[in-house]
C-alpha cells in the first residue's frame, strides 16, 4: 500500500502553482489545500468588515470565528467561506493587493499555519504557499519551488482577469505582481523562500503538462522509496 504523502508546492504569486496542485491532486487522488486561497479569505473578510490590517486583536478575532473549506467538483474547486463561496470575490485585484498586508501579520500566519497543519496532518494532501516547505510542513516528503519571470506571471495573471471581464492594463497587472513578490520577501515572519531540499521548477517556457509530468515522475519515485 502507497504511503499518503505530503506535498508542497512553494513559489510566487503566478507561477502557477494553484493549477498544478489542482491537477496533482486530482490524479493522485489527494486533498488539494489552497493556502494561498486562505489568506486571501482573511483579506476579503477584512476589506468587507473594514479592519485595519495592521490591528492584531481584530485580524485574530476574525480568523478564530471563521470557517474555511475546499470543495473539489468534477469540473473546478471552490473555497467556502463560513458556508459562503467566495471562489471569485477573493481573486480580485483589491484582494491580491490587500492580501501581503494581511498576511504579514503574525497572528493571521499562526492561526492558518494551524489550520494548514491540522488538515494535512494524516497525508494524502497537495498544499500550495509561499512557505509551506519552510515552515508549514518542514518535513514534507516532496518539496517543489514553482517559478516564473514576473513578466510571464503578469502576463498569464493579466488573460486570467481579461477572460473573467475586468478591465486591465498589462503594464499594471505586471507592476502588481512585482509588488506581490516585494512584498512576500521582504516581510519579517515567514518570508517566501526555497527549501534547502527542494526541487525548483521554472515554469516560464514550460506548458502545464510539461510540470506536471516533471512532478509526477520525482513523486513516484520518492512513494517507490517509501515502499520500497
Amino acid at each position: 500500500m502507497k504511503k499518503k504523502l505530503i506535498i508542497a508546492i512553494d513559489g510566487p504569486s503566478g507561477a502557477g502553482k494553484s493549477t498544478l496542485s489542482k491537477a496533482l491532486a486530482k490524479r493522485l487522488d489527494y486533498l488539494n489545500i489552497d493556502t494561498g486561497a486562505m489568506y486571501r479569505s482573511v483579506a476579503l473578510l477584512a476589506q468587507q468588515r473594514g479592519i485595519d490590517p495592521h490591528d492584531g486583536v481584530a485580524l485574530r478575532a476574525l480568523c478564530d470565528e471563521m470557517s474555511i473549506e475546499f470543495i473539489r467538483g468534477d469540473l473546478s474547486e471552490r473555497v467556502l467561506v463560513n458556508g459562503v463561496d467566495v471562489s471569485d470575490a477573493i481573486r480580485t485585484p483589491e484582494v491580491s493587493l490587500l492580501t501581503p498586508q494581511v498576511s504579514a501579520s503574525p497572528v493571521v500566519r499562526e492561526a492558518m499555519v494551524q489550520l494548514q497543519q491540522k488538515m494535512g496532518a494524516a497525508g494524502g494532501v497537495v498544499l500550495e504557499g509561499r512557505d509551506i516547505g519552510t515552515v508549514v510542513f518542514p518535513y514534507a516528503d516532496v518539496k517543489f519551488f514553482l517559478s516564473a519571470t514576473a513578466a510571464e506571471r503578469g502576463l498569464r495573471r493579466y488573460k486570467e482577469l481579461l477572460a473573467k471581464g475586468m478591465d486591465v492594463e498589462l503594464r499594471q497587472t505586471i507592476a502588481e505582481v512585482e509588488a506581490r513578490d516585494a512584498a512576500d520577501t521582504a516581510r519579517t515572519f515567514a518570508p517566501l523562500m526555497q527549501a534547502d531540499d527542494a526541487v525548483a521548477v521554472d515554469s516560464t517556457r514550460l506548458s502545464i503538462d510539461d510540470v506536471l509530468n516533471k512532478m509526477l515522475t520525482i513523486i513516484e519515485a520518492k512513494e517507490a522509496e517509501l515502499t520500497g
